[in-house]
């Protein structure tokens, strides 16, 4: 996906959160934000480390025909840990970086990451961060960031995906890293004019642009070999897991579709190519509807795009299909679904909003999920 491409992917995600409605994070509203995702991540810590302990290899699951099972099923990461770099690597400072603004490449000068805010749509740019070794530099993240470790680093976004740029500067940063997916442009802006470096990094929603990331983030940490380091092992891990998907997968591929759902606001979106989704859905060896008919990107849905894709599996976030009322919600608010194969078999695939579309070090473990809910369910 190009810069433009991304921009635009991100943009429109961004547009849909904002009309839930929600308003931004005050530092008052972080508070009690932390703690809610304190106790959300402790609950998901505990369930996915018990499923760590027994999960076997994609080879020797219970494999079911996934084009006539009926009923809908959780991807679980088998760990929401991020594997750091061990030995963490030191920064070499100062570095100067490449920042990716909206409105043109500018150098920045990275002197200090002794204290550094992150953050993105996805949590992606934290979760790289902390895989390069340098954790205990961040002090402030997005409410995507959310894996073990991260409890106690306050939350700077709101659930509206807007950044408070008062929460920012009192975490006193000396280095903020951001790919433009959170806004608006001119709170950014005020963090900038107050003397921070802020550093725009290309956060392509690919496996490939997971790798691209890392370069990129170790760049503004002063650590850059680490990150070549980090995207060979991205890369090395989703091939792998990948191959060992293909090898389960029907020859026939499993027809699959991703949307975006928030009931309560009466958001429905279709994702296409170019949105992560494709990627998600080639790696799991299914077939892309939304490519076969001409989705790019993030739309509306439509009762005659979603007759014609006519998916046996849906994608979809945790929260939005629990904010449509499930999946008999989902089926009755858009009967246009329930027609299709995975309306009639009731095949709603679910994943934890701040994983589902989150590429970066730990890319290749949530395709693995994905892979065991859809091929083995019942595993």
């Amino acid at each position: 996906m190009s810069r433009r491409g991304a921009w635009a992917g991100a943009a429109a995600l961004a547009a849909a959160l904002a009309l839930t409605g929600c308003v931004p994070l005050t530092p008052e509203a972080s508070s009690s934000s932390q703690a809610a995702t304190t106790a959300s991540a402790a609950a998901v810590a505990g369930q996915e480390g018990q499923a760590a302990a027994t999960r076997v290899a994609l080879a020797d699951l219970d494999l079911v025909d996934p084009h006539t099972y009926e009923g809908p099923s959780t991807a679980t990461l088998a760990d929401a840990t991020v594997e750091v770099m061990d030995p963490a690597p030191t920064p070499e400072l100062p570095a100067t970086v490449t920042s990716h603004a909206r409105d043109g490449d500018v150098d920045v000068e990275v002197a200090d990451t002794s204290r550094v805010v992150a953050f993105d749509m996805s949590g992606s740019i934290a979760a790289t961060l902390w895989a390069l070794g340098q954790g205990e530099s961040l002090v402030g993240r997005d409410v995507a960031a959310e894996f073990p470790g991260t409890e106690d680093i306050p939350v700077v976004t709101g659930s509206s995906h807007t950044i408070n740029p008062e929460a920012v500067l009192e975490l006193e940063p000396t280095l903020v890293i951001t790919d433009g997916s959170i806004g608006p442009t001119d709170s950014v802006q005020q963090i900038a004019d107050a003397g921070v470096p802020v550093v725009y990094v290309d956060n392509e929603s690919s496996f490939e642009g997971a790798g691209e990331l890392a370069r990129q983030v170790a760049a503004a940490l002063g650590v850059a070999d680490a990150g070549e380091t980090l995207a060979e092992r991205i890369a090395s891990e989703v091939d792998a897991t990948e191959a060992e998907i293909a090898d389960i997968a029907p020859d026939e591929g499993l027809r699959i579709m991703m949307l975006y759902l928030r009931g309560a606001s009466g958001i429905y979106y279709m994702f296409g190519e170019e949105s992560g989704a494709d990627q998600l859905v080639n790696g799991l060896s299914g077939v892309d509807v939304a490519a076969e008919i001409g989705l790019d990107g993030m739309k509306p849905l439509t009762d005659e795009a979603m007759l014609a894709a006519d998916p046996e599996v849906i994608l979809v976030m945790s929260h939005g299909i629990e904010s449509v009322g499930g999946v008999d919600g989902l089926l009755e608010a858009k009967p246009a679904i329930a027609l299709t194969t995975a309306g009639q078999h009731r095949r709603i695939v679910d994943m934890a909003d701040n994983q589902l579309l989150a590429f970066g070090p730990r890319s290749a473990d949530i395709l693995d999920a994905l892979a065991r809910a859809v091929y083995a369910p019942e595993s």
